[in-house]
Parts: structure tokens; C-alpha cells; sequence
């Protein structure tokens, strides 16, 4: 039964980003399609390779980041290890959701006799730190849009007033109070096993918080950090100059899509169907065609995805010729 389950988490997705594939190509006017192949076809490929540089660097940089956590351990990865084992990883996040968490200190703690859990434990404080700059970015994202969300805002005020009264709304407001603190309550005393998972969630972000830092190389740590996410958005902003449709696009735009992207990637494994599309969503927004926008969000999936998969493979064959002669039993 669990491999059933196993399986299902991994083709539902699957078929779910193939499903939306169709769907939106299904509902592309004849005009839409047209500028969707014109733009795949008249792409700047320069722009493209040059968000893959800034990939590339991004990845690098985390390699050097994750040997700060592994110092504690008595012993430093070399930097080829740390990136292939990285680059190997997120391969294996495209085959099976989350494989790559488990490859990644797997792979290094056969070539450097690392403890497992030690290095398993050691990602942590990364994915806190990432998660910290995610937040860090939709919160540039709402600030710049604030004006936008201001007439939102008022508009939704207004309508309320019309159909409510003060009371009403008042009653509203204690009754989501009264349902945040029951909330609370239930994630502090349940026993039951989602629970259960989500405090355990929480508890290691805010562990992963205080190993940060605890950390002897916290500023070299940050930096990588920021280097990474700052590689991240300028991957992600250089791609918009390869389609002329996009090229004058606003950072507000850049951001946003940036942000919806990421998300979509949880949603859906290494974001089949569903980033190119929220890509093209998210533009529609700010006035980019239809075509031209599922077009950049295609060459984006598609420029960093095959990075991935080629670095992946060489990664896979260049560690074991790297380290042919220097193979060690991982300390228990």
C-alpha cells in the first residue's frame, strides 16, 4: 500500500502539470499561438545563456555555503564534492519529490566519511535560510504593489460596509480571533499525526534559526545567501530580455512573477506545466500578451531545467572519477 501511495505522489502531480499543459494551449487563440511561437522562435539566445551563467554561479555559491554547516563536523568537504552532491540532488528532486534531500548527505558522506544524519541534519539551516529570504521577497513584492493593494482594499471595505454593519463586522473579526487562538490551542495539545508533523515543522525552522545562529561562519553563511537568492532573481530577470515583449517589463512584474514561480514549484514536481503557466498568469497582470508571456515562462522552465538535468548527469559520472581513489566508509 505505501509504494502505491509512493507512486501516486509522483504521477498525480505529473499528470496534473500535463493536464494543465492541454488546458491552456486548448483555450490559446490562433492570434495567441502566433505570438507564442513567434516569440520561442525569435528569442534572444544570448540573454538565455546568460541567466543560465547566473544559475550556474547561484549553485556554485550554495556548494561553498553548505561546507559553513558541515565545518562543525570535524572535517570540510572539498568543493567539487560538495558540488556535484548538489547538483546530483537536484536531479533527483526532478525524479522523486524530496530524493534529492536524502542523496545530497547520502552521496558525501560516501565520498568524504561524513556521518549521514550529521550532513541530513546539516540542510536544515539551510532551508531555513532560504525560506527566511523567500518571505523576505514576497514582502518586497506586496510592498511595491502596495498601492494596488490599497484600491483592493478599499474597494472590498466600501463593498462590506454596504452589505454589513460596524457590529457585524465586528462579530466577524472576534469570531476569526476566536478561531486563531482554538488553532493554537489544537497545535500545542493535539496529539493527532498531522499535527504532530506540523510542530515538528516548526520546531525545526525555528532549530534551524538558532543553528544559524550559533554558527561560527555566520557571515560568510549570509553572504552565500543573499549572493544565492540575488543569482536567483538575476537568472530569472535576464530571461526577460530574450522576448521584446518583455524586455521593458517593471520590477514589480519580474518579482511577482519570480514569486509565483518559486511556488508553483512545491505544487507541483520541478513545476511541470504549472511555472510556465503561473508565469503567464502573473504577466497577463501587467499588460504582457498572453503568448509572449506562456513563451518566457517556458524558456525560463525549460533553460534551467535542462542546466539541471546536464550538470546532474556530469556530476553523477565526474565523483566517482574525482574520487576513484579516495572512497570511504561514512562514520556510523
Amino acid at each position: 500500500m505505501k509504494k502505491v501511495i509512493s507512486f501516486l505522489k509522483v504521477l498525480l502531480p505529473l499528470l496534473f502539470g500535463g493536464f494543465l499543459i492541454w488546458y491552456v494551449f486548448k483555450d490559446l487563440t490562433e492570434k495567441e499561438k502566433s505570438e507564442l511561437y513567434f516569440a520561442l522562435d525569435k528569442a534572444n539566445y544570448f540573454w538565455i545563456w546568460v541567466s543560465v551563467i547566473f544559475g550556474i554561479l547561484s549553485h556554485a555559491s550554495r556548494a561553498i555555503r553548505w561546507k559553513y554547516t558541515i565545518q562543525p563536523l570535524g572535517k570540510t568537504p572539498s568543493f567539487l564534492n560538495s558540488f556535484f552532491t548538489v547538483m546530483i540532488g537536484y536531479v533527483a528532486n526532478l525524479a522523486l519529490p524530496r530524493l534529492g534531500e536524502v542523496t545530497r548527505p547520502g552521496l558525501l558522506a560516501k565520498y568524504e566519511g561524513l556521518p549521514f544524519n550529521k550532513l541530513f541534519g546539516t540542510i536544515v539551516a539551510e532551508r531555513v535560510a532560504d525560506l527566511l529570504i523567500l518571505g523576505l521577497i514576497i514582502l518586497t513584492t506586496v510592498f511595491l504593489e502596495l498601492e494596488v493593494l490599497k484600491e483592493k482594499l478599499s474597494y472590498f471595505y466600501a463593498v462590506g460596509l454596504e452589505k454589513y454593519d460596524f457590529t457585524s463586522v465586528l462579530l466577524i473579526i472576534l469570531f476569526v480571533v476566536i478561531l486563531a487562538v482554538v488553532g493554537l490551542i489544537v497545535l500545542i495539545k493535539s496529539q493527532n499525526a498531522f499535527v504532530i508533523k506540523l510542530r515538528g515543522l516548526i520546531r525545526g525552522v525555528f532549530e534551524g534559526i538558532q543553528s544559524i545562529l550559533k554558527m561560527e561562519n555566520k557571515g560568510p553563511f549570509l553572504m552565500h545567501t543573499a549572493f544565492i537568492w540575488i543569482m536567483y532573481v538575476l537568472m530569472f530577470y535576464a530571461c526577460f530580455y530574450s522576448i521584446d515583449e518583455t524586455a521593458g517589463a517593471s520590477l514589480s512584474a519580474v518579482l511577482a512573477s519570480f514569486v509565483m514561480g518559486s511556488l508553483s514549484i512545491v505544487f507541483v514536481q520541478g513545476g511541470l506545466g504549472v511555472f510556465p503557466i503561473a508565469i503567464m498568469e502573473t504577466l497577463i497582470l501587467y499588460g504582457i500578451p498572453k503568448g509572449s508571456a506562456l513563451a518566457l515562462g517556458w524558456i525560463l522552465w525549460s533553460s534551467q531545467t535542462i542546466m539541471i538535468i546536464v550538470l546532474g548527469v556530469l556530476s553523477l559520472l565526474l565523483i566517482r572519477l574525482v574520487n576513484k581513489n579516495s572512497i570511504v566508509e561514512p562514520v556510523k
